[in-house]
C-alpha cells in the first residue's frame, strides 16, 4: 500500500481546477498504457465542481471517452434520476456532456429497479466481476477512484463505527445510515483499496478536523478515511481550509 502524500491549493475553486486537471491527464496516461481507462466517481460539491471544471479543459478532448469506464463508490438508493442521487449529479456536470457508450456507465442500481438494497449491492459487485479480467480478480481496475471526506470522516458510505466497515465483499448495503437518506448502496474498504490510485478531496474548514485526524494515524473504525489507500498511490487533495489541522509533518504545505 501507499504512503499518502497532500497537495494543499488556496480555495475550492483551485481545488476543483487542480483535482480536474490531473483527472484528465492521469486518464491520458492510463489510455496510453493500458489502451483504456477506468475512474470511480464520488459525490458531493466539490466533486460537481471537478466534474463542471474537467468539461470546460480544452485538454478533455484529448481523452477518448469512448474507452474510459465509470464507476460509482457509493450511492443513495433513491429513485433513478433523483436530484441527491450521485449520479445524477455527475451527469448533469459532465457526463452528459460527453461522447461516453451508455455501457460504459455503471450506475449503482436506483431504488425503483426491482431490487431490495441488499440484492441491488450484489447486482453491482456481479456488474464488477463481468468488469474483471477473467479468473483473475472480482472487480476491475480501478486507475483512480475519488473520494470525499465526511466531517465525521466517513468516505464513500462507510460511516464512523458503522457495521458495513467489517464487511468483507466487494459491495454492500448501507441501512440506518447516520446521513440522510438512510439507506444506501457502497464499496467497501477492501473494494477501495484494490484501486491503483486513490484521491481523497476535501475542501473547508468542517472537514479540517477529520482530515488532521486521518493523516495523524486515527483507527479505521473510528475515522474511516483513515483506512483508505491506494495500491500505487494515496493523493489527499485538499484546499487550505480543510489543510489547517494537518499533522506536523504536513504543515509546510499549508
Amino acid at each position: 500500500m501507499s504512503e499518502a502524500s497532500v497537495a494543499v491549493h488556496a480555495d475550492a475553486d483551485l481545488l476543483a481546477q487542480a483535482v480536474a486537471a490531473r483527472l484528465v491527464v492521469r486518464l491520458l496516461d492510463a489510455q496510453a498504457e493500458r489502451g483504456q481507462a477506468s475512474v470511480v466517481l464520488t459525490g458531493g460539491r466539490i466533486a460537481a465542481a471537478v466534474y463542471r471544471a474537467v468539461g470546460s479543459l480544452p485538454a478533455r478532448d484529448a481523452v477518448d471517452w469512448s474507452r474510459v469506464d465509470f464507476w460509482w463508490g457509493d450511492e443513495r438508493f433513491l429513485p433513478a434520476g433523483d436530484p441527491e442521487r450521485n449520479e445524477t449529479q455527475a451527469r448533469a456536470a459532465l457526463l452528459d456532456s460527453l461522447p461516453v457508450p451508455p455501457a460504459r456507465i455503471h450506475a449503482m442500481p436506483a431504488s425503483d429497479g426491482g431490487a431490495d438494497p441488499e440484492e441491488a449491492a450484489a447486482r453491482y459487485a456481479a456488474e464488477l466481476a463481468q468488469a474483471a479480467r477473467p479468473g483473475t480478480a472480482v472487480l476491475p481496475h480501478f486507475d483512480v477512484l475519488m473520494l470525499g471526506v465526511g466531517e465525521d470522516g466517513h468516505v464513500a458510505s462507510v460511516f464512523p463505527e458503522h457495521p458495513v466497515h467489517y464487511e468483507s465483499r466487494p459491495v454492500s448495503a448501507v441501512r440506518g445510515s447516520p446521513k440522510p437518506p438512510p439507506v444506501r448502496i457502497t464499496l467497501t474498504l477492501p473494494a477501495i483499496n484494490t484501486a491503483e490510485e486513490v484521491w481523497l478531496v476535501a475542501g473547508g474548514g468542517d472537514k479540517a478536523h477529520a482530515v488532521g485526524m486521518a493523516l495523524a494515524g486515527a483507527g479505521p473504525v473510528q475515522v474511516p478515511a483513515a483506512g483508505v489507500q491506494g495500491t500505487g498511490r494515496t493523493l489527499w487533495l485538499l484546499d487550505r481550509a480543510a489543510a489547517a489541522d494537518l499533522p506536523a509533518r504536513f504543515r509546510s504545505l499549508r
